[in-house]
């Protein structure tokens, strides 16, 4: 019997009058949970602001939302088999929307925290869930366009967030940060209740496992924050941090060891550890880290170096998101005719080359205009390498929703992994760079003196005679801290762009896709899906 055919005895395709509406459902939770989570970080400062915190402690902000969609991914899993997707993210996306219109008006930052956190919790079921439900209720000859609308969403999201951001802030208010989740969440409900084919449940309804419930998904979500928080508290010369990470990982052992030895596992840990699955969730987490440069990086040199706000970064960025509207039908095209490892190759040669082009050419003086040839060849590498890592785990349909909650959690802690890694390696780069130029910059020295009279003639022609001496230095002091920034930056274009071979090599080492099945419908057959 083939996995087809496995997969359609266990699962069979259950039949409605709109499939294709049920499948923007699913994609607009996808494209829901990931720009809900970018445009919290971009307008991170304004939600403080009008919540009257501080940095430290609204740096928690963010980490509450994530930290509950890591929490969830195990029930995600459990809910999906139990009662299956449509219900499930019924109910979820009707949480969301309640809690993304209540955030807003929260009085202070506990509540706030409070809403962020259930928000978190709901929004958490929709990737898990979204690639099962591709496969139910989407012909196979339109997986790989159904895979890479998946990966439009996602990237779309991710850089589209910080020019909504900033429209927001500038036209609206902040609260619109949060309240344009409400029309996308019910837009999601309404597609759901009148496209989407009830749910065809295994007859034998998994069993409840709250331990592993609990411990899975506690044991991750701890992780999570720890790391989330790793830089602003210092890492291991933090007490908070040691202590979740303790907590995260043993709570984590006592979950696997659990699901080892209980009759009825949560996870197939079997299915888990093949060498296919952690291969490609090895290549999830590569592939979030390789997009930080333009998800991180790029925003850092403009904000930091240049001063842009948000509404100008997300102009540079939208160069990455609108050509995946033409790119994504494209990727679907290549899947159905390539082999999906060779277009995940192809994708990362092009982030390769994009990061290596960028760390060549980059100066204090680059502006958006300068970045636009690079994200082009971004868009491109990042919309092929999602689509061809994704397929590759769809079409392994009987572990469908082990993968997406796999997926999930490579997704956000492999990106928190990545993002930590990158701006420590920044800082810590920036830092050497600092202090090898402070070496050349010397009181007395004559280069530097020159350019000292020279920012201080600068000055007094600005109407500033008395302080000219001062505002020189540090202008001096700032010009030293933007070049060394800048070499920082591109070190880790440099380091993101050698990671890429390792992405390369672990594409090597997977094994071949089984072949879509056929797009004929002998008889017996549901939606195209070979009967057994």
């Amino acid at each position: 019997m083939t996995d087809y055919a496995e997969y359609n005895s266990a699962f069979p395709t259950p039949q409605g009058k709109l499939p294709w509406v049920g499948l923007v459902a699913v994609l607009l939770g996808a494209f829901i949970s990931t720009l809900n989570g970018r445009l919290s970080t971009f307008g991170l400062a304004d939600i403080r602001g009008a919540v009257h915190a501080g940095f430290d402690e609204g740096a928690w902000i963010t980490t509450a939302q994530t930290v509950a969609q890591m929490l969830v991914v195990p029930v995600a899993v459990w809910m999906g088999k139990a009662y299956g997707p449509r219900r499930v993210l019924l109910v979820a996306a009707s949480v969301f929307a309640t809690t993304s219109l209540a955030a807003p008006l929260s009085s202070d930052l506990s509540m706030l925290l409070i809403c962020q956190f259930c928000g978190g919790l709901a929004s958490g079921f929709f990737i898990p869930l979204t690639l099962s439900f591709i496969l139910r209720n989407v012909p196979p000859r339109f997986w790989a366009y159904g895979v890479a609308i998946y990966a439009l969403n996602l990237e779309f999201s991710l850089n589209v967030s910080a020019s909504l951001e900033g429209w927001y802030v500038d036209h609206l208010s902040w609260m619109w940060i949060f309240w344009q989740n409400v029309p996308l969440a019910v837009g999601m409900v309404l597609c759901l209740r009148f496209g989407a084919p009830p749910d065809v449940l295994d007859p034998v309804r998994p069993a409840k496992d709250w331990y592993g419930l609990f411990c899975g998904g506690a044991g991750l979500a701890l992780i999570y924050a720890a790391i989330d928080q790793g830089n602003r508290l210092d890492w291991l010369n933090s007490g908070l941090v040691w202590s979740l990470l303790l907590a995260g990982g043993v709570l984590l052992t006592g979950f696997l060891v659990h699901e080892m030895r209980t009759p009825h596992p949560l996870i197939n840990l079997k299915t888990f550890f093949t060498p296919p699955l952690l291969i490609l969730l090895s290549l999830t987490a590569f592939l979030r880290l390789t997009i930080l440069s333009t998800a991180y990086l790029i925003p850092q040199y403009l904000g930091v170096v240049r001063g842009f706000r948000a509404i100008e970064v997300g102009q540079a960025l939208i160069w990455i998101a609108l050509p995946q509207l033409i790119l994504c039908p494209l990727a679907g095209f290549m899947l159905r005719r390539l082999d999906p490892r060779l277009v995940a190759s192809i994708g990362f040669v092009f982030i390769s080359m994009a990061c290596l082009i960028v760390a060549h050419g980059l100066t204090p003086l680059w502006g958006s205009d300068q970045f636009l040839p690079t994200q082009l060849l971004q868009a491109m590498g990042q919309s092929f390498a999602v689509s061809g890592i994704a397929f590759l785990g769809v079409l392994r349909m009987q572990d469908a929703l082990t993968f997406g909650a796999a997926n999930q959690t490579a997704r956000l802690l492999g990106g928190e992994i990545g993002q930590a890694f990158v701006v420590t390696f920044v800082r810590v780069r920036s830092q050497i760079a600092s202090n090898l130029i402070g070496i050349h910059v010397q009181s007395g020295v004559g280069p530097v003196v020159q350019r000292l009279h020279v920012y201080a003639a600068l000055t007094m022609q600005a109407g500033d005679a008395r302080g000219a001496p001062s505002r020189a230095t540090e202008i001096l002091g700032a010009a030293v801290r933007t070049a060394a920034t800048t070499q920082g930056i591109i070190d880790a274009f440099v380091t993101l762009s050698g990671l890429t071979a390792v992405a390369l090599v672990l594409l090597a080492a997977q094994k071949a896709a089984p072949a879509l099945p056929s797009t004929q419908m002998p008889a017996g057959t549901s939606r195209g899906i070979a009967s057994p």
